[in-house]
């Protein structure tokens, strides 16, 4: 544990030595070795791309391809605005049934959004799942007026979280993605910010496993495809902008092993999903099946303080109250700082590819979408539903216990929906091929007394 950390150490900035000293626990270090030929073959000809495989048991790099390069997180960010909501659950700040208001900015959030008019509001738990699903813009800037007073102070309240995690090479500026040219990270940062997600929030990590979601007369389906087509992966999200390319972090845990592995600037989003695949099928058996324990530290929440100044609370670890020092920017952060309104189709860690980039407005460079996938197809049986997420997980084990010939082949999922205020949960069977198939598979259940219907994904 103690060599992977100062692996980790040698490759960061140096005033940030003490501070990660005391945040992490063990490192996630430089590759020791890794298929060179498969990452040329990736990246050639593709400056966006960036690759990390990551032992998620010890902190080991499997694999890694321009992992501390600069690159757009895109809707990826929306993972750390999701760490921080779980950490306002577990600090009594919030609750999943606290009703969060969506102002004219947040509504005026282009697609994809969850499309709350200005004035309405939803639960967290609504916010959370239009998150993992649909990857809402509206719900993403909403829950940061709401926690750190207005979206920008929320944005200092994730790149402060970043750092003292140990991301020192992540910039937020905003909570949902959407193209900013200041906003950036690096694959091992967003390979931390997946385990430390699992690590720290295991209470709440399975609603990564949202296959779908329901608000009002919409059914938003989870833009991550690997989701019961690899399997052991259990999350966690993707990312598009035109800037970034197909973002995708993907967390496997098989057998006792467990990997966190990114993909950044896919060129297509089938193209990023298939290497991602590639990537767990060749390093997840080279994975660990023991652990030394969490691999990153928990730190004390942050609290915006009067004159929008980031304050971070003393940490178990001794941290400092106010932020650590920051390194000075490098080549890429001075440039977008001085131009934010340029983003550069082709990521480059050079001044000279941002200061040569004719400016154009963010509507060309992304004009819409920042998730990646469309709406999947296919029958399921529906066996029950309930406000209680295991208990309509225990509707599938009972269906799949009593007739498993029925549901033989069927994954089995749950889909979120939202009725009166009440969230609840489907408990369905998919996979099956036709109306037929699933006709026939709901014909078997009913035969041993399990109600059941058929529906079309």
């Amino acid at each position: 544990m103690r060599q992977a950390l100062a692996n980790l150490i040698s490759v960061r900035f140096s005033p940030f030595k003490a501070l990660m000293t005391a945040t992490l626990a063990v490192s996630i270090g430089i590759a020791g070795g890794g298929d060179a030929l498969a990452a040329k073959k990736k990246s050639s000809g593709n400056p966006k791309y960036a690759a990390i495989v990551v032992d998620a048991n010890t902190g080991k790099t499997l694999f890694a391809s321009s992992a501390d390069a600069p690159r757009f997180p895109a809707s990826l960010t929306k993972m750390m605005t999701l760490y921080l909501i779980f950490e306002g659950i577990e600090n009594g700040k919030i609750s999943r049934k606290t009703k969060v208001p969506f102002s004219a900015h947040a509504s005026a959030q282009p697609p994809t959004k969850l499309g709350v008019k200005a004035g309405g509001s939803v639960t967290v738990e609504t916010i959370i799942y239009s998150l993992v699903t649909k990857s809402a813009n509206d719900s993403a800037a909403a829950i940061a007026e709401y926690l750190g007073g207005s979206e920008d102070g929320f944005a200092r309240l994730m790149t402060t979280k970043a750092k003292r995690l140990g991301m020192t090479n992540t910039v937020f500026k905003n909570a949902s993605g959407l193209p900013n040219g200041a906003q950036h990270s690096t694959a091992r940062d967003m390979a931390i910010l997946g385990i430390a997600l699992r690590e720290h929030f295991p209470q709440y990590y399975d609603y990564f496993e949202t296959r779908s979601f329901a608000y009002g007369k919409q059914r938003m389906a989870n833009h991550n495809r690997l989701l019961g087509r690899v399997k052991g992966v259990d999350g966690i999200k993707t990312g598009y902008t035109r800037a970034s390319g197909f973002n995708l972090v993907s967390s496997v845990a098989i057998d006792g092993r467990k990997i966190v592995a990114v993909v950044m600037g896919g060129q297509t989003g089938g193209s990023r999903d298939n290497h991602m695949a590639d990537l767990i099928e060749q390093y997840l058996p080279k994975a660990s099946r023991r652990g030394g324990g969490d691999l990153v530290a928990k730190t004390a929440p942050a609290e915006i303080q009067p004159g929008g100044e980031v304050i971070a609370a003393t940490a178990a670890t001794a941290l400092p109250k106010k932020n650590a020092p920051v390194p000075a920017a490098k080549p890429l952060q001075r440039a977008v700082a001085a131009a934010p309104e340029i983003v550069e189709e082709t990521v480059t860690t050079t001044v000279h590819a941002y200061a040569a980039a004719a400016p154009r407005p963010l509507a060309e460079i992304d004009p819409i979408a920042t998730s990646s996938t469309d709406t999947p197809s296919g029958w399921a049986v529906q066996v029950g539903s309930s406000p209680s997420k295991p208990e309509a997980q225990d509707m599938l084990t009972k269906a799949a216990k009593i007739a498993p010939a029925a549901v033989k082949g069927g994954s089995p999922f749950t889909v979120v929906f939202e009725k009166d205020g009440t969230t609840y949960h489907r408990a369905r069977f998919g996979g099956f091929s036709s109306k037929t198939a699933a006709w026939n598979a709901c014909n078997a259940l009913k035969k041993k007394k399990i109600d059941c219907y058929a529906v079309q994904q």
